[in-house]
């Protein structure tokens, strides 16, 4: 059933305010917008209700009553930690604020509750497959903290799916978003000189275009798209020797046991956040096979990765922010 009364989280966030803008336009729908902040007035849609609730708070089921809500889009999460951010903090927010949504949708009859989850879920491990397909256990490792959330996350997830089968669920495992004005740890990356590369690991990247991320959440709202879970990327990989490729550098090799103590060394002087778990993160990243994307969920991405990579550099061109 199509979505009428639609409830999101970390509407301010950056996918929030893209998909709260398209749901702006839909004259058949209810929209209530939630952040930890204040909405700028500037930002605001006409039409949409917008509510400061923190996705921690208990207060939640009350506004899912208030405006009887029948889809929840959960998206508030701490996907880049700010420098004041704490393991402790990350968990209540990722975690605990999940089962206060999964909570509240139970117990306020919500029929669908659409969630951004994370190829990081499956964790970043030497046997990876080449390819990640949905039926791949999920093994996201405690090193990690947005991934093993992302674990914790999507384990409750499936626990409520066997005991509440009346809440539809769409888990949306997305790859690493590009856009025109998308900055983050990713992205970084590649405005070195010299892109690193680990020597042993081609680091293969799948890339969703954001556009296309909420062109997935609105055809899970649409009441055409079967719940379940699917893997969010383009079609295809790229290297990060192809990346340094398109971008006219070269890569920088270091044999992993460099890397390695050099990121140790780092945080042991507390000159890096970052310690040598990183050096998995960056050769063992989970590639996305999205086939059941477009078989089963019925929705193909526009930009293949490397459509969406090619179209987050010509963006940083224009901007005259040159990679």
């Amino acid at each position: 059933m199509r979505a009428q009364r639609i409830l999101v989280t970390g509407a301010d966030g950056f996918l929030g305010r893209g998909l709260i803008a398209a749901l702006a336009q839909r004259p058949d729908s209810s929209v209530v917008a939630t952040d930890v902040r204040a909405v700028d007035p500037a930002r605001q849609r006409p039409g949409v209700v917008y509510r400061v609730l923190d996705v921690r708070d208990s207060g939640l089921g009350a506004v899912l009553a208030e405006h009887r809500i029948d889809t929840v889009v959960h998206l508030a999460s701490i996907v880049t930690p700010g420098k004041g951010s704490s393991r402790e903090l990350e968990y209540a927010v990722d975690v605990g604020g999940t089962r206060n949504v999964l909570t509240a949708c139970l117990a306020h009859g919500v029929r669908h509750l659409v969630v951004s989850s994370s190829g990081a879920a499956y964790g970043y491990h030497a046997d990876n497959p080449a390819w990640l397909t949905e039926d791949h256990p999920l093994r996201g490792h405690e090193a990690f903290a947005y991934a093993h959330h992302k674990r914790l996350v999507e384990e409750m997830l499936a626990e409520a799916r066997r005991n509440h089968p009346a809440l539809a669920q769409t888990v949306l495992r997305i790859g690493t978003i590009l856009g025109e004005q998308v900055d983050n740890q990713i992205t970084a990356l590649f405005e070195k000189p010299r892109p690193i590369a680990i020597a042993g690991s081609d680091s293969p990247f799948v890339f969703i275009w954001d556009e296309d991320v909420i062109g997935a959440l609105l055809h899970a709202l649409s009441g055409q798209a079967p719940s379940g879970c699917f893997n969010l990327a383009g079609d295809g990989a790229l290297s990060i020797h192809d990346i340094a490729k398109r971008l006219g550098k070269r890569t920088r090799v270091f044999p992993a046991c460099l890397l390695r103590a050099a990121l140790a060394i780092g945080r042991a002087l507390g000159v890096s956040r970052y310690g040598p778990e990183q050096l998995d993160f960056l050769r063992y990243r989970p590639v996305l096979h999205n086939s059941l994307l477009k078989s089963r969920f019925g929705y193909v991405p526009k930009k293949t990765s490397a459509e969406a990579f090619d179209a987050f550099v010509a963006a940083r061109r224009a901007q005259g922010r040159p990679l």
